[in-house]
């Protein structure tokens, strides 16, 4: 099975059929798991359908540029979960969110697409035919009315209607800077199960700060979401780097490269420890690629 990377836009139907009157809070069909949102929808179009009160969804998130194993692994993953009878939320994006997509579709599965961009828009072009399939039994979803076009800030915005969709999130693969392991600090925000697939920097970096259950297979997916599988070993209180990082963050040493002539580390080790830093919810990224803290280390 090819799976494909990158981007490109075409403003054409993503479904060829007209998105709904728009649904907002008050009405009887807008997902009650959107409440808990710091910033619920304040109106959602869709084409196709809602997910259903009762249904069950796993979203499944990951890389653009993903591995073809990667893409294969959210295949079988979305496939087997829904035979199981769990529905799959992703983001409609080339990689892992288009593999774990066709899964679903492959398996007679309910799918869903949460877009950055109007539901008349197909983004990428090339997954117009998947997102008409999509809408066939499952649906796309989108907070920006019909013909809003894309632009790369709405598309972390759209990570929190994954997550909050969803029982659980999956990272099946993703860097160390990623719009998948903010759909997981997002998740991880609303007490979602966050489980991830080992091999990846990004999926390492969940599993080693103890936020994420490893899972390589829907039968271990299946075990996490019943209680089965043990939860690992919180890690150790953070001690040295982390509070040195802190304490040069709030001295001025607010980017990468400062931060690297501070501390003396290479930018690869920097950054990592940052994403950890991120995840770990000490520090966030502001305006100009700079960084502050936002919670202290105990």
């Amino acid at each position: 099975m090819a799976f494909s990377s990158g981007f490109s836009s075409a403003e054409a139907g993503a479904a060829g059929v007209a998105a709904s009157p728009p649904i907002g809070p008050s009405d009887a069909c807008y997902p009650t798991q959107l409440a808990c949102l710091a910033a619920p929808p304040r109106s959602l179009w869709v084409v196709g359908r809602l997910p259903r009160p009762a249904e069950r969804l796993v979203a499944v998130v990951g890389a653009r540029a993903a591995t073809g194993a990667g893409c294969e692994r959210a295949h079988v993953m979305a496939a087997e979960l829904g035979c199981a009878g769990i529905a799959i939320v992703s983001g409609g994006a080339f990689g892992i969110d288009a593999a774990a997509h066709e899964g679903a579709l492959a398996a007679g599965a309910a799918t869903f697409a949460v877009l950055g961009c109007g539901t008349d828009i197909a983004y990428p072009d090339r997954h117009a035919g998947l997102f008409a399939r999509i809408a066939s039994g499952g649906g796309l979803l989108s907070e920006y009315p019909p013909g809003t076009k894309p632009r790369a800030g709405q598309f972390p915005a759209r990570n929190r209607i994954i997550a909050g969709l969803a029982d659980a999130v999956i990272v099946v693969q993703a860097a160390m800077r990623s719009g998948a392991l903010i759909t997981a600090r997002l998740g991880r925000g609303l007490g979602r199960m966050l489980l991830a697939v080992p091999g990846s920097s990004g999926t390492d970096a969940l599993l080693r700060a103890g936020h994420a259950l490893p899972v390589g297979t829907a039968a271990e997916v299946l075990a996490a979401l019943a209680g089965d599988l043990v939860p690992p070993e919180p890690p150790p209180p953070q001690e040295g780097p982390l509070p040195v990082l802190l304490n040069a963050i709030e001295l001025g040493a607010d980017t990468p490269l400062l931060l690297c002539q501070r501390l003396g580390l290479p930018l690869p080790a920097l950054l990592a420890m940052l994403a950890e830093a991120e995840l770990d919810g000490f520090v966030r990224r502001a305006a100009g690629g700079t960084y502050e803290v936002i919670t202290r280390a105990c």
